[in-house]
């Protein structure tokens, strides 16, 4: 199971129960406890511990925007007594008393100082807080990562992405790391390149698979904010962009017939329910109704 997250370059956890089913939809035979044996989860991606380490190196280059220089320095001067003591998982609150309590730092507020502290500090949700049915109030844990030399690491990222979704433009793979071009335009070097139609140049890894253009892709539900929707246009028709992608950034759970997004779904009440589109062949409605039988039944 760790293997299927690598291979997908880490996965969509902001909302606990969606990496369960991206990986019920990827995996046969998945089962909840086999993920919740294995969880350590950020506030929005599901990592093994080592990606933790890896992606953590390559991206100290790209910290969010709300994370300033200032709140940088003000996490600096605690890192290490902070790392001691969230080696056992720590609520928020108990983390901003203990701050304010040896080390005069308050951050109620903006989250700046909060995730400069998280980010330099190697902290993550702990396996508790990251179950489907998590806790109401999360708890974290300081992960012990060791040192990668960031080029190295911003060089296997970029490949970890195309493997996983290329083939790729430099754009794509800016926007979906957070890091500028320049920051990892070496890392290119040395990999397949195509022409899409409208003429840009697109990355691939050297021996990553194309599959034929006439191939048919299975029915597949997809969770909220599947990684594959997250800057995959080929994949989401722009007719119905806005009824997956809220204006809050929120992404509805979708269904692909044929390798496209093709309605939206639901399970409440113990009940799967499909919302298409358009109009489905009869061939795609009873696999769509087969699949959808397969999650309920897995769901309740």
């Amino acid at each position: 199971m760790p293997r299927a997250v690598e291979r997908l370059a880490g996965m969509q956890a902001q909302w606990a129960p969606a990496p369960y089913v991206g990986l019920w939809s990827r995996l046969e035979g998945f089962r909840r406890e086999t993920l919740e044996r294995a969880l350590r989860r950020g506030t929005v991606l599901l990592l093994s511990t080592p990606d933790y380490a890896l992606f953590g190196a390559a991206l100290d280059v790209a910290p969010p925007a709300w994370v300033t220089p200032a709140s940088q320095e003000t996490a600096a001067r605690v890192i290490g007594p902070l790392r001691g003591f969230a080696a056992e998982p720590r609520t928020r609150a108990e983390i901003e008393e203990w701050l304010e309590r040896e080390h005069g730092i308050g951050i109620k507020g903006p989250n700046g100082v909060w995730y400069a502290l998280r980010l330099q500090g190697r902290i993550v949700h702990s396996a508790e807080s990251s179950s489907w049915k998590g806790p109401r109030r999360p708890s974290f844990v300081a992960v012990d990562c060791p040192e990668i030399d960031p080029e190295r690491a911003r060089a296997e990222l970029v490949r970890r992405y195309l493997a996983a979704f290329g083939p790729a433009t430099r754009g794509e793979i800016g926007k979906w790391s957070g890091m500028r071009v320049r920051d990892f335009a070496r890392s290119l070097e040395g990999l397949r390149t195509f022409g899409d139609e409208q003429g840009r140049e697109l990355y691939d890894v050297p021996r990553g698979r194309i599959p034929p253009g006439d191939t048919v892709a299975p029915v597949r539900f997809l969770p909220k904010w599947d990684n594959t929707l997250l800057d995959r246009t080929r994949l989401l028709p722009e007719e119905y962009r806005g009824a997956v992608v809220r204006s809050n950034a929120d992404v509805e759970q979708t269904f692909l017939v044929d390798g496209l997004v093709a309605g939206t779904w639901r399970f409440k009440d113990e009940r799967l329910t499909t919302s298409p589109f358009a109009p489905l062949p009869r061939e795609a409605r009873r696999e769509l109704q087969e699949e959808a039988a397969r999650l309920a039944t897995w769901l309740r």
